[in-house]
C-alpha cells in the first residue's frame, strides 16, 4: 500500500516538473488527476470520492482511455522541442535528455491503472474504472519525429485540409475524401495537375497552377483529389477565400521552412480592377511574397480566362497609359506557371461520364434510356458537365428521374 502511494505521489511530482510537455498540466483531465492525488492522505473520504468522480468524468469525456488520451496529447502538442525539430534547429544535449525523461513520465501516465488510485481511496463501493492499452510512448514519439516530412506534426498530422480563420489555420475535420479514380473524363488535364503535385511532394520546384474553364467541370475536385493522393507524402491543402489573400504572407512565415508541402488553394478566383487583393496575388505569383519556396505552390480555379473583370469603361478610360493598364489586368493569368483548361464536355464524353457514374452507383436503367434522359436533363439544366451528370444520377437514385 505504502509503495503504491509513494509511486502515485512520485508521478505527481514528476508531472509538476515537466518542461517540454508542460501544457498538459493546463489540461482538464490531468488537472483533475493531480487534484485527486493531492487529496489522498489529506482530504476526507468524501472529498477523495468527489475528486475521483471529477477525474473519471473528464477522462470519459475524452474517450475513457488514458493511453489514447496521452497519445492524442503528444500528437497535437506544439511544444518547443517539436517546433525546433520541424524547423531543423540545433538543440542542446540537456534538451535531448529532458525529452527522454519526460517521455518516461508520459509512459507512466499513459499506463496508469485505476486500481492504483482505487486502492488508495479504500472505498468498498463501486468506483468507475478507465481503460488502458499496451504502449511504448518513447518509441512512438521518436517515430513521429522521424516521420514529420510525410506524416506531419501537430494538427498537420491529424488533418490534411485547412481553411483560414482570423489569420490562422483552422483544420477541416471532415475533409472531402475525393479521389482521382472517382472522377471521370479530363484524364489529360488531371494528369498535369497530378504530376505537378507529385513534383511538389518530392521537393522539386512545382509550378503555380491555374485551372480555368466552364462551371461544373471538376476543377476544384481535381485539386482536392490530387492533394488527397499525396497526403501520405506530406502534402497539405490550405484553402483561402479571395478576401483572405492578405493573410498569406503571415501563413508563409509559419510554413516556408518546414518539411511538409502546402497547396494554397484559391477557388473561383476573379477580381475587379480596383481590388487590392489583385496586388497580393500578383506579388505571390512573382515570388515576392512566397520567396519562391519549394514547399508551397498556389493552385487557383476560375471560370474566367482573364482573372480581372474588365468593364467597358476600363477600355474607354482616360488613362494615358491605357494599354499598359489593360495588359496588367489581362496578364495576371499568364503569371501562373501552368494553365489548364477545363471545357464543357461534348456529347460523347458527357454520356461516358453518365454511364460510369451509373455503373458506380449500380443504376439498372437500360443504357439507351439512361442516355436519352441524361441528355434531356442537361438541356433543362446548365448544359453538359460532370456536375450535371452527377446531379442526374443522384436524381435517379432518389427516384425523381
Amino acid at each position: 500500500m505504502a509503495q503504491k502511494e509513494s509511486e502515485l505521489f512520485r508521478l505527481n511530482r514528476r508531472l509538476n516538473t515537466l518542461s517540454i510537455f508542460r501544457s498538459i498540466l493546463e489540461d482538464d483531465v490531468v488537472g483533475r488527476l493531480q487534484a485527486l492525488i493531492d487529496s489522498i492522505g489529506t482530504g476526507s473520504l468524501e472529498e477523495q470520492l468527489r475528486r475521483y468522480g471529477d477525474f473519471t468524468g473528464a477522462l470519459f469525456e475524452a474517450g475513457g482511455n488514458i493511453t489514447t488520451y496521452v497519445r492524442t496529447f503528444l500528437q497535437d502538442d506544439m511544444n518547443f522541442y517539436l517546433r525546433n525539430t520541424v524547423k531543423r534547429r540545433e538543440m542542446s544535449e540537456n534538451m535531448h535528455r529532458c525529452l527522454e525523461e519526460e517521455l518516461d513520465v508520459m509512459q507512466e501516465l499513459a499506463s496508469l491503472p485505476p486500481s492504483v488510485l482505487i486502492s488508495q481511496i479504500g472505498c468498498s463501493g463501486f468506483l468507475p474504472e478507465w481503460d488502458t492499452a499496451e504502449c511504448d510512448i518513447p518509441t512512438e514519439y521518436h517515430e513521429m519525429l522521424n516521420n514529420i516530412p510525410t506524416r506531419g506534426y501537430g494538427k498537420f498530422a491529424r488533418y490534411r485540409f485547412f481553411t483560414v480563420k482570423n489569420g490562422t489555420l483552422d483544420p477541416v475535420k471532415y475533409a472531402d475524401p475525393q479521389s482521382l479514380d472517382q472522377l471521370y473524363g479530363y484524364e489529360r488535364e488531371r494528369r498535369m495537375v497530378y504530376e505537378n503535385t507529385r513534383a511538389l511532394a518530392e521537393g522539386i520546384s512545382a509550378a503555380n497552377v491555374l485551372l480555368y474553364g466552364d462551371a461544373g467541370t471538376g476543377k476544384s475536385s481535381t485539386i482536392k483529389a490530387c492533394a488527397n493522393a499525396f497526403a501520405d507524402r506530406g502534402v497539405r491543402l490550405i484553402e483561402f477565400d479571395k478576401k483572405q489573400l492578405n493573410a498569406i504572407p503571415k501563413i508563409i512565415d509559419q510554413l516556408y521552412d518546414t518539411p511538409l508541402k502546402y497547396i494554397f488553394f484559391i477557388d473561383d478566383l476573379s477580381f475587379t480592377t480596383e481590388d487590392d487583393n489583385f496586388s497580393y496575388l500578383k506579388g505571390m505569383l512573382e515570388g515576392s511574397s512566397t520567396g519562391k519556396s519549394d514547399n508551397i505552390a498556389i493552385y487557383a480555379s476560375s471560370n474566367r480566362r482573364h482573372l480581372v473583370r474588365e468593364l467597358n469603361e476600363d477600355r474607354a478610360g482616360s488613362d494615358i497609359h491605357l494599354n499598359d493598364t489593360l495588359q496588367q489586368t489581362m496578364s495576371l493569368s499568364a503569371r501562373f506557371g501552368l494553365t489548364i483548361t477545363f471545357q464543357k464536355p461534348e456529347k460523347d464524353l458527357y454520356l461516358e461520364i453518365v454511364k460510369k457514374l451509373a455503373a458506380e452507383e449500380e443504376v439498372t436503367v437500360p443504357e439507351e434510356e439512361l442516355c436519352r434522359k441524361a441528355e434531356a436533363f442537361a438541356i433543362r439544366s446548365n448544359g453538359r458537365s460532370p456536375r450535371t451528370a452527377k446531379q442526374f444520377i443522384q436524381q435517379i437514385l432518389i427516384g425523381i428521374q
